[in-house]
């Protein structure tokens, strides 16, 4: 069964290690100890992901949508061809590039600097483990 830190928990869920320890601390997630670090177990960490995601989707302003895969960011960048365009967005540590319509870029007003969210649909998806 994999363990992670709390440090790492954090990274996977994409808060600070301070605000991971202050959820454990808040018993939302349960840990144990592994000599003096607190580690969570793979399964209870996978759990409190789903809970979390369960929590922010009460959000009204959010559109409706199938794509369950959304990546709320900042633009980072904007290239524009005559045609086509690329968008890059940084979303916490996840840097996602989309090719779109020049047309589309325009119509959206994207530019860098404002917030934007990536949303992915797919029917292949590829997993890697380290």
């Amino acid at each position: 069964m994999s363990t992670y830190t709390i440090g790492q928990a954090a990274t996977l869920l994409g808060v600070s290690s301070d605000t991971a320890r202050r959820w454990a601390d808040a018993h939302r997630f349960p840990t144990h100890r592994d000599g003096t670090r607190r580690m969570v177990t793979g399964t209870d960490l996978a759990a409190f992901c789903v809970e979390l995601a369960q929590e922010n989707t009460g959000e009204d302003d959010q559109p409706y949508t199938s794509a369950r895969n959304a990546f709320a960011g900042i633009i980072t960048a904007v290239k524009l061809g005559d045609v086509a365009a690329q968008v890059e967005i940084q979303a916490g540590p996840h840097r996602l590039v989309s090719l779109l319509t020049r047309e589309a870029v325009e119509e959206l007003g994207l530019e860098v600097g404002m917030q934007a969210t990536a949303r992915v649909k797919s029917t292949s998806v590829h997993i890697d483990r380290p």
